[in-house]
Order: C-alpha cells, then structure tokens, then sequence
C-alpha cells in the first residue's frame, strides 16, 4: 500500500502510526514509514505522517524517530485527539530541537484532529496556538462520535434517528420526517476556526467505500461549508474527492464573468452590477477571487510547477 500510494491521485498522503496500527506493531510500522519517506517518490504529493496521541508511550518516540531519520521528506506531522494549545506547543518544541540538531531547513508543518469534546471545546485556542507551523484542522468523525458518545453507528454519514417530525395534519394525513445533519455544528466550528486563523478546514473519513453517493453527499456538505478537501479511506474514494473539491467548468467561467464585470463597473463608477440577472457587488469580486486563486494553483500543481499543497482534495 505504501508503494501504491503515490501513484493513486490524492494531493495530500498520510502515513498513519494511530488507529490504523495495532499496538504489537507500532514499533514496525514506524520503522515502515521512515524507509518508506526515505525511498519511495513523493515528489508529487504533500506528506503527513499521522502520530500516536500524545497520551501514549509510542508519541514522544514517533516524532524523533521519524523526524531525525526522515524528516527532510516529511511536510507536516498530523496530532491525533488535539485537545488543548499544549498538545500542539509540546510537538513544536519537538520539532524546532530536531529540526536544529539534524539541519533541517524547511520547518515541518503541524496539522490537528478535532476529535474530541475537549478538543471541539478548545478549539480556537488549538488553531490559533501556533502560526508559524499550523496548517489545518480536520475533522475526525469517529473517534468524536464516541467521546460525545454518539449514538451514531455510521463514520461520516446520516443518522435517521437525528430528525424531526411534522405535527399530526387535521386531517388525520401522513405526518413527514425530516432528516437532519448531526455533524453540521462540528464542521462549522472548526471551519470557522479554521478560516479565523488563517488554516484549512478538511473533512475527516467517510467509512463505507462500498457508497460512493453517500461519500459525495458528505463530501459536497462539507464544501458548502467552506472545506477545501476530505480523507480518503479508500482509493476509489480519491477521484470523487478531486471532482467535489475542484472548482466546475461552469463554476469558473461563471467567476470570470463576475470579475470581467465587476472591472466594467468600476470603470463606470459603479459598486454593483447585473449579472444573469443577480446582483454582485464587491463580496462577489472577493468570492471570485478565492476561486481563481484555488484554480492557478490546480493549474500550477497539474503542470508541475509547484510543490506546495493546493486546496483540492486530501487523502
């Protein structure tokens, strides 16, 4: 799996240490990782590697080990179970000694799960505690479903027990349910979070690879609501990420038009426009802006020229 990995699609690998990884096996699965960093080609893709939570005996040892033997392949290291500032100071202070005492250069990166109660209850405080390293907040689905303790059997999907129900008509007719999203309060949180501080939201799991509708569903929810990716647990999942989180054809030629138009305005002296009969004003223009900026650097990443992570879709 790890030798396929580079070749499946995604902008972002994560080489996970955690719940993937039995606890007999965390010794050979980091040892795994490092020769992996260290041989294979990941030219084209953006490195996580996801570490034991930091109330593990394993925690202390994934960070050295990996980031002393391979770090200079290594873009970002993933904190499980995020639950304070603390928790992102201690790895950063690991890292900017490793980083001194090895002669790496380019500062490795800090991306958090959100994925506790405490974590959720923290959260502004995790993504604003540190810079010049954080990059992103993710939503982890799961393990938050059980520190809430979730009724919720499903990773990422709909719960029919979460609706409400219309009151009985006079006329004695059928009453209709409405499903609700149990998992909209949390992906707004850290969105907002996310955005107040200058990271980036991304999705966390959706668990049955088996539904590629339910997948897209979860995965377009979560771009309404300003994500700019979401895990993939499987690689069938990856071009479905890439679709929902690439900007439209029809999108972009839209948001052209907004900018083409918004310029004649300002020529004329005007603050706002028509466009296909909507009105856009300058909030349009800084929507507008987002997009094409997201799409420059699609572009640039589909042509090889740029080696940064670029908000499409995670893995």
């Amino acid at each position: 799996m790890l030798e396929k990995a580079p070749s499946l699609g995604a902008d972002v690998i994560m080489l996970d240490l955690e719940d993937a990884v039995a606890p007999d096996d965390k010794p050979e699965a980091r040892d795994n990782v490092i020769a992996a960093l260290q041989d294979l080609d990941w030219e084209s893709s953006t490195m996580v590697v996801r570490i034991n939570g930091l109330d593990t005996q394993y925690c202390y040892r994934d960070v050295v080990d990996v980031v002393e033997q391979a770090g200079r392949w290594l873009d970002t290291v993933l904190i499980p179970k995020a639950a304070c500032a603390a928790d992102i100071h201690m790895v950063a202070t690991l890292l900017s000694q490793i980083e001194d005492a090895m002669g790496i250069e380019k500062p490795i990166g800090i991306s958090a799960l959100i994925e506790t109660a405490p974590g959720m209850h923290n959260v502004d405080e995790i993504a604003e505690s540190c810079p010049e390293r954080m990059e992103a907040l993710i939503f982890g689905v799961a393990d938050y479903a059980a520190s809430i303790q979730s009724q919720a059997a499903s990773i990422g999907g709909s719960d029919p027990n979460y609706a409400t129900i219309t009151d009985a008509p006079a006329d004695g007719g059928a009453r209709e349910l409405h499903w609700g999203d149990q998992w909209h309060y949390p992906l707004s949180r850290i969105a907002v979070a996310c955005r107040a501080n200058g990271l980036r939201p991304i999705d966390g799991p959706f668990g049955d690879f088996n539904d590629p509708e339910g997948y897209l569903i979860a995965a377009k929810r979560a771009a309404v609501l300003g994500y700019e990716g979401k895990w993939c647990i499987h690689p069938s999942q990856i071009e479905l990420a890439n679709e929902v989180f690439s900007p439209g054809d029809d999108l972009v030629d839209r948001t052209r038009r907004i900018v083409a138009a918004m310029e004649e305005a300002a020529k004329n002296g005007s603050g706002a426009v028509s466009l296909d009969g909507r009105l856009i004003d300058a909030a349009s223009l800084r929507m507008a802006a987002h997009l094409l900026h997201k799409m420059e650097l699609i572009e640039e990443r589909r042509n090889g020229s740029s080696p940064a992570p670029v908000p499409v879709a995670g893995a």
